[in-house]
């Protein structure tokens, strides 16, 4: 029995759930087609107790669900038993950060909209070590310290041999802000065009002048998952990250990412604006 499930087991419980519930059924009846007690199902779904490929397609079948990409994605992340690299950091930070890198480990492509800070997977050390600086209540350095080790191993996901293609929108007020003076600031954007030049990242950039601002400036992270039901919305809280994947969050998420994207600068655009900028520091 789990005591202290991770993000991606409570997902996998919470999309059998969903699975049972649209079928009608209750947990009880669920456990008599399966052959089990009740409260292992109970407990698969709270992500309290692991549960097999085979038994997922089994459960998927008493679902009555035909969706065949969805189930076979819930069969791999059954499948999935070893911890990431995250869980050095279980006893130093909070469990919602591990469940961050845990979600972009996986994911098949990154979406970020920010409007004040530089997106944490492209930030340099010395700009990331500025924003935790500033965090309230204060850090102490070697939780600052902490931070910025497990934000700079998130990057990873960029550099692998198969890099997780990443697509940024950054408000021009993120590219002004000179967190750390103009020194950390040159660094930080000279940076972002070095990263906007590689295949699997694009930046957009949403300058002042742009006509709308879609989802009031509100930042936030969008991981895609092997399936549309898989994905998952981040938002950038001050307390820490929160995560969402109800269909309605996920529709509405998509949509603010899609207009965001059309009223922003094309590719190009955006890293001649970022070096004009660059230039003036």
């Amino acid at each position: 029995m789990r005591n202290n499930p991770t993000g991606r087991q409570l997902r996998l419980g919470t999309e059998l759930r969903k699975l049972r519930e649209r079928a009608g059924l209750t947990s009880t009846q669920a456990s008599r087609l399966l052959g089990v007690q009740q409260n292992q199902i109970s407990n698969v779904e709270a992500g309290r107790a692991g549960v097999s490929p085979e038994r997922v397609r089994t459960l998927a079948c008493h679902y009555d669900c035909g969706d065949k990409a969805l189930v076979e994605a819930l069969g791999e992340m059954a499948t999935e038993r070893t911890r990431g690299w995250w869980e050095e950091y279980r006893e130093i930070l909070p469990a919602a950060l591990l469940d961050l890198a845990e979600v972009e480990h996986h994911a098949t492509r990154l979406r970020a909209a920010v409007t004040v800070h530089i997106p944490g997977l492209l930030q340099t050390t010395d700009y990331a070590r500025e924003i935790f600086r500033q965090d309230v209540p204060e850090m102490s350095p070697p939780d600052i310290e902490h931070r910025i080790s497990f934000r700079i191993k998130r990057q990873a996901v960029l550099y692998r041999d198969s890099p997780t293609p990443h697509q940024a929108i950054v408000h021009e007020a993120a590219l002004r802000m000179k967190f750390g003076g103009p020194s950390v600031t040159r660094a930080q954007l000279q940076y972002l065009l070095d990263m906007s030049e590689r295949d699997h990242i694009t930046i957009r950039v949403i300058p002042f002048d742009a006509a709308t601002l879609p989802g009031s400036g509100q930042s936030f992270y969008y991981s895609k998952g092997p399936v549309p039901q898989l994905d998952t919305v981040h938002l950038a809280q001050s307390h820490g990250p929160v995560f969402l994947d109800s269909e309605a969050q996920l529709d509405k998420y998509r949509v603010l990412l899609d207009r965001m994207e059309a009223g922003a600068l094309s590719a190009v655009e955006s890293r001649d604006f970022i070096h004009k900028i660059t230039q003036d520091l």
